[in-house]
């Protein structure tokens, strides 16, 4: 059972948490009950069943997210992620509405078409790299502007709402080679031909910069021509401890592409995705005037 929480990697789910966060800055019908279930369906439920699937068909030996010395899995892994899955899609069809019902049913079909050795998306470099940022970033979105908003898909397909959707995925697609970086013997040895892979190391920091530029100019427009431009200085300032590791990192790549490895890939993923929450639970406070209310 110890094996099995610890391939659910409950703590992974904070890397994922600004997408939540950001689609909640934009949701202009905000309940606390819709607020606290879309939260714990995605970040108890799906993501978790989502790792704990994946596990169990990779059965990764060396370095995964989170999980320097995975051990090794067993079935109840493969049960207990079906298990939450279910709970989830129940769940979200009690509290909240049949249209994110069918979200996170479709979001959980994509996750597990990564893995799963009939499809097995990561053995595909550019076709694995865009479906996961795609699902991960824009499609979770939408989903959470329905779950929290109470909507149906045709309310959330505007431009006001399509935008920063397409930025969650834009950020991912930055981060996602650089996850990949440290594990190039395991995936070349199982026939995996990940993005990172095919790009080598110090191409795939070269490719994730000009993503990460992409995605900040596209944050700087959205906040200058949609939202509000007086928050881009905090995007700025809340970005920089990012730019800089990045940069430390890189550097160090270049030296020596040892240091393409789990522990600077894993303190990446913790100081962006930190500073991207710190930011969203910001804007999300100041723009809603929450605090003024309570």
């Amino acid at each position: 059972m110890r094996s099995t929480l610890l391939h659910l990697r409950f703590p992974f789910s904070w890397f994922l948490l600004p997408v939540f966060l950001f689609s909640l800055s934009f949701a202009p019908n905000i309940h606390p009950h819709r607020l606290l279930w879309v939260f714990v369906i995605l970040h108890l439920l799906v993501y978790p069943a989502s790792n704990g699937y994946n596990s169990y068909f990779d059965r990764d030996e060396q370095s995964i997210g989170l999980l320097k010395n995975p051990p090794r899995v067993n079935l109840s892994l493969y049960f207990v992620s079906l298990l939450l899955d279910a709970l989830a899609l129940i769940l979200a069809f009690i509290h909240l509405n049949t249209t994110f019902m069918l979200m996170v049913l479709l979001y959980g079909l994509a996750s597990k078409a990564y893995s799963h050795p009939q499809i097995r998306l990561k053995k595909y470099p550019v076709t694995g790299w865009i479906i996961t940022g795609f699902f991960q970033g824009f499609f979770v979105f939408l989903a959470c502007y329905v779950g929290l908003n109470d909507f149906s898909i045709e309310q959330v397909l505007r431009p006001q709402v399509l935008t920063p959707a397409l930025l969650c995925s834009l950020m991912l697609w930055g981060n996602y080679p650089l996850t990949q970086v440290y594990q190039h013997g395991e995936d070349a040895k199982r026939g995996d031909r990940t993005l990172s892979l095919r790009l080598g190391i110090r191409n795939t920091f070269s490719f994730s910069a000009w993503m990460f530029m992409l995605a900040a100019a596209g944050f700087i427009n959205l906040f200058w021509f949609v939202f509000d431009r007086n928050y881009i200085g905090e995007f700025l300032l809340a970005m920089a401890p990012v730019a800089l590791f990045f940069s430390f990192w890189f550097y160090r790549v270049k030296q020596h592409e040892r240091y393409a490895r789990y522990d600077y890939a894993m303190w990446m993923n913790i100081i962006s995705s930190t500073s991207l929450n710190v930011f969203f639970v910001y804007l999300f406070l100041d723009s809603t005037h929450v605090l003024d209310a309570l």
